[in-house]
């Protein structure tokens, strides 16, 4: 989330008009994340959250984002819900963007995540994938091994100023994963970004599950890699939790135990799964637009990340089994 589209008054007035979601008593940008632009809207009716769609969201892909978090919330995962105006249209138009009224998820992120959080965590993630098992549309994931080459010829040359000897490190890295990412694994919905920023607690129980907009179709265990190296890393990615990566598996492996293919695989996702997460922040690093109330990831974050992967051997240094 972050503020890249300033939104007059006057159209943010004229935009809710056609909302039966009370009258506005006060609003303000939200800089977290890198992506859209939002606003946190409190209304007479409530509190809601206002996305204007920038950069990667390819406007042909809403309807899938906005239809899978109906799907999901009738299965019972707890995630926002889109809020339809009075022509029942989920997706409307705001300062040239599309844009989408969502519903207001209560519970706080955890910016130090701990085992019970790691292991709450593994178990909404494996509800997920079953909540989305019978959902009725695909999406291709545009950031999977394919795109990474080409995320990296964005950087260019500046990359090495980013991290010194950088620009060796991922074109190794780029080599090995391109002619060794498996195929055939398990396969449905996944997240795809599910950062700490994104799964919400109130207490020590997990409340909810939001920002669907990076959501595809691809392998299961994939999706189990990216919160690996989300959630079980800490001092800027130097040290890798082993206690917390071992409850987050089993608290997958407790709804949806993995196939012996997944478990095989699970070095190589992990480590793609920081590629792509370096790779996209290097590329925002080096090109954030003048003026945008944004706050760019740290590339160098996930090149520590990525240190640790190149080590790992099996599933076991990743704390499973």
């Amino acid at each position: 989330m972050a503020v890249y589209t300033e939104v007059p008054d006057a159209e943010l007035s004229a935009f809710l008009a056609a909302y039966e979601i009370g009258t506005l008593l006060s609003y303000k940008g939200i800089a977290e994340g890198v992506e859209n632009t939002n606003f946190f809207l409190h209304t007479t009716a409530g509190n809601f959250i206002l996305t204007l769609y920038e950069k990667r969201v390819n406007e042909g892909d809403l309807p899938f984002f906005l239809n899978l978090m109906e799907h999901l919330a009738r299965r019972g995962l707890a995630c926002p819900q889109p809020v339809r105006n009075r022509s029942g249209e989920a997706l409307g138009r705001l300062c040239g963007r599309p844009a989408v009224i969502v519903t207001f998820l209560e519970g706080v992120s955890v910016k130090a995540p701990g085992v019970d959080h790691c292991a709450a965590l593994g178990r909404a993630l494996a509800e997920l994938h079953a909540a989305g098992r019978d959902f009725g549309m695909s999406r291709a994931n545009s950031l999977s091994v394919g795109a990474w080459g080409p995320l990296f010829a964005q950087a260019g040359s500046q990359a090495d100023a980013v991290s010194p000897g950088l620009s060796e490190r991922t074109r190794a890295d780029l080599a090995l994963l391109e002619t060794s990412w498996p195929t055939g694994l398990p396969g449905g919905v996944i997240h795809a970004d599910l950062f700490t920023d994104n799964v919400f607690f109130i207490g020590d129980a997990l409340s909810g599950l939001i920002d669907f907009y990076f959501a595809c179709t691809d392998a299961l265990a994939y999706d189990l890699a990216i919160c690996l190296n989300a959630w079980c890393f800490e001092d800027a990615g130097r040290t890798f939790r082993k206690d917390m990566a071992a409850a987050l598996i089993a608290g997958y492996e407790a709804v949806r135990p993995l196939e012996p293919a997944e478990v095989e695989a699970l070095p190589v996702l992990a480590r793609g799964a920081a590629l792509r997460f370096m790779l996209t922040r290097l590329v925002d690093w080096l090109n954030v637009p003048p003026g945008a109330l944004v706050q760019p990831k740290d590339p160098r974050e996930y090149d520590r990340r990525l240190t640790f992967h190149r080590q790992a051997r099996d599933a076991r240094d990743y704390g499973r089994g």
